[in-house]
């Protein structure tokens, strides 16, 4: 029996290929796997990271301060007011009075005007002016005369009318006493009704033809008066062929030549009011939500500072920036020309203790979403989620995302690309 055994554990057969699949492919399988997930984890690491020389880096610290909620612009002086002269009526330029850069007084004559279609238009109109008095006056005497007659018809029927009613009241007693025949108490009372009724109808055409005339004459008047208000108008326009200026000022700009022809509504030139003068300021779109008027700025020249306050505000964004104008509000200095230019700075807040870096490159890559943080030994810094709020000339406020103490790298981050950790190297 123990012989038997034995052959039969000798016989048993052996499987080649698990054999082979525990020897070699199983820990070629982990091999790769471990090559793999190796070099994914290299690959990410080179990504991730970035060598940065720290010598081409600003590096500043945070800080918990006052913030002064400001923007610094740059602002131009020019005239408080400035009047535009424009033509109100075209002719040509025979004479140029005053020439630009000149002061001028209220009422000075500064260009002649000649206009022969205007002073034609004139004489017309005088004309017929004169044909619409001439044709009134002929109308009234036309009246005149037409009222005489009239009233010499009704003053002869009048008479008539007596003689028939003292004939038809004459035969009226006649006949009642058997005097007359009856034929011809009829006729007398006939012609007296026929007389009577004529009367009545010659003062009623009376009446409507002086009613008609006295209409006639009317409208010939109001004719009239509009066509001398018209000539009036007219005249005026001949009268605004010399260019006077409206206001005591200076004649900034004068573009008409000697000859030239201008029509309606050409701009000519323009006179600045000088008794003042105001800042031209332009400022860029991102504060254009925070700009009011009221608004206080101030700026320092000849020595001192000058008060200033917004007065208008311009919406229109041209060139990512918008204007506005500010008045003075202390004593203007005398030494200030237009033209002039200052640096202003305007007040959007009052100052408040805040979380602050200081302005750098940074902005500009990232939009303040993120910034690179120091570690402790300042030998790499990661990129830190924060949120930005006010910003003036030195600062930007932080909300959400550092403390004070904090160093962070503010210079521009243009060349960083999307590295979340920088490696910083002496």
């Amino acid at each position: 029996m123990l012989l038997l055994h034995k052959k039969v554990g000798m016989d048993r057969k052996i499987d080649k290929k698990k054999v082979i699949i525990k020897k070699y492919i199983m820990p070629a399988i982990v091999v790769v796997i471990v090559v793999f997930f190796t070099t994914k984890v290299l690959i990410s690491n080179n990504e991730a990271r970035l060598n940065i020389d720290q010598s081409k880096i600003s590096i500043e610290t945070v800080q918990h301060n006052y913030f002064q909620d400001y923007i610094a612009v740059i602002g131009t002086v020019e005239p408080i007011q400035t009047i535009y002269l424009d033509a109100i009526e075209g002719g040509r330029v025979d004479e140029i009075l005053i020439e630009e850069g000149n002061t001028v007084k209220k009422g000075d004559v500064i260009i002649k005007l000649s206009n022969n279609h205007l002073l034609l238009e004139i004489s017309n109109i005088e004309a017929q002016v004169a044909r619409a008095v001439n044709d009134l006056k002929t109308t009234r005497i036309n009246h005149k005369n037409l009222l005489i007659s009239a009233k010499i018809e009704l003053l002869n029927l009048h008479y008539s009318l007596l003689e028939f009613e003292r004939k038809y009241k004459s035969n009226e007693l006649l006949y009642n006493q058997n005097h007359i025949t009856n034929e011809e108490f009829q006729l007398s009372k006939e012609d007296y009704d026929f007389a009577l009724q004529r009367m009545k109808l010659l003062k009623e055409k009376y009446n409507q033809d002086s009613i008609l005339m006295k209409t006639r004459i009317q409208s010939s008047e109001e004719q009239i008066e509009r066509m001398q208000n018209n000539l009036t108008y007219v005249r005026k326009r001949l009268e605004a062929l010399d260019i006077k200026a409206p206001i005591e000022g200076k004649l900034a700009i004068l573009y008409p030549e000697i000859g030239q022809v201008i029509n309606y509504g050409t701009r000519i030139g323009s006179i600045n009011v000088l008794d003042s003068y105001k800042i031209r300021v332009e400022v860029d779109e991102h504060y254009i939500a925070r700009i009011n008027k009221g608004l206080m700025g101030e700026f320092d020249f000849a020595g001192g500072t000058h008060k200033l306050k917004i007065k208008k505000i311009y919406p229109e964004v041209q060139n990512r920036r918008f204007a506005l104008d500010m008045v003075f509000l202390s004593e203007i200095p005398e030494q200030i020309r237009i033209g002039q230019t200052a640096r202003i700075k305007i007040e959007l807040g009052e100052s408040k203790m805040a979380i602050l870096i200081p302005r750098g490159g940074f902005y500009q890559s990232t939009g303040g979403q993120y910034i690179y943080l120091l570690n402790n030994s300042e030998d790499f810094a990661i990129k830190k989620d924060i949120r930005i709020g006010r910003q003036n000339t030195g600062y930007y406020e932080v909300l959400e995302g550092l403390k004070a103490g904090d160093k962070v790298i503010v210079s521009s981050y243009d060349n960083f690309g999307d590295a979340d950790k920088l490696i910083l190297k002496n």
